[in-house]
């Protein structure tokens, strides 16, 4: 147990072909007792997606998870906490992974991954995200998404090429500029969040927010707070309704009073 946490941790998840997938490349996994979620969108020929985003998922839990149960011995990078050195090591050695994998294997090769993860200790979440998976905080009625797509539509809404509109229905949504195991090394992005009693993390896949805008999400997890397994199969069912053009996974991470 990361008996840091400085709140006690509800967790709840599902990921979903949708209606559209022949195969689910998403992989999820959460651990309450460890403060930590994961979530990833796979991505790769011959069904290499689904090998990405579960050996991206395995790999990081068998880092991960022992370590949180004693002590971080890491000595803390002076731009990061311990906490935040650990996840971004976790990546890079889940990206080693994919990555050897997919040259051992020619069919598999370039195949690779988003991340969105979370991780809680102290008063503290470590967010890290690679690819166009997503993090957002409800805290009260609003809702925010706290990481930025690693997106080429992205990069050009920034730069000023296309506009808020143009972004919208653009022919490359869905070309990510970073991914875990495409090449030898990622670095994911990595921040940190002061967390407050009630905070609830949504780490999603693209399959939701392509089709279920963000006033439908604050409402699902508002109106099932405190039953995150209903709230996380109502979002499915969103997306699902309005075509599940692509898998659809979520995972909860709802913080409550002080432990």
């Amino acid at each position: 147990m990361n008996t840091t946490i400085a709140y006690t941790v509800a967790m709840a998840g599902i990921t979903d072909t949708g209606r559209a997938r022949e195969h689910n490349e998403d992989a999820i996994a959460w651990d309450e007792s460890r403060g930590l979620a994961l979530l990833a969108d796979g991505m790769g020929g011959h069904n290499a997606g689904d090998v990405a985003s579960r050996l991206c998922i395995d790999t990081l839990n068998e880092i991960l998870l022992p370590t949180l149960d004693k002590p971080l011995r890491l000595r803390p990078n002076k731009h990061m906490s311990r906490h935040a050195t650990l996840a971004r090591r976790a990546v890079n050695k889940a990206n080693t992974a994919i990555y050897e994998n997919a040259e051992a294997n020619p069919a598999r090769k370039g195949m690779g991954t988003t991340l969105a993860m979370v991780l809680f200790y102290d008063d503290k979440a470590v967010v890290a995200h690679v690819g166009d998976s997503r993090v957002y905080r409800l805290r009260g009625r609003e809702l925010e998404q706290i990481t930025a797509d690693h997106s080429l539509v992205r990069e050009l809404l920034e730069k000023g090429v296309i506009s808020a509109e143009e972004a919208e229905d653009n022919p490359y949504s869905h070309v990510i500029t970073k991914a875990v195991g495409v090449r030898p090394r990622v670095v994911a992005e990595v921040q940190e969040f002061a967390t407050q009693p009630g905070d609830v993390f949504l780490l999603c896949s693209d399959g939701l927010t392509d089709l279920v805008d963000e006033r439908d999400i604050a409402e699902a997890l508002g109106a099932f707070a405190g039953h995150w397994q209903r709230a996380a199969q109502h979002l499915v069912d969103l997306a699902n309704n309005h075509g599940g053009r692509d898998n659809i996974s979520v995972v909860i991470a709802a913080l409550g009073g002080p432990r």
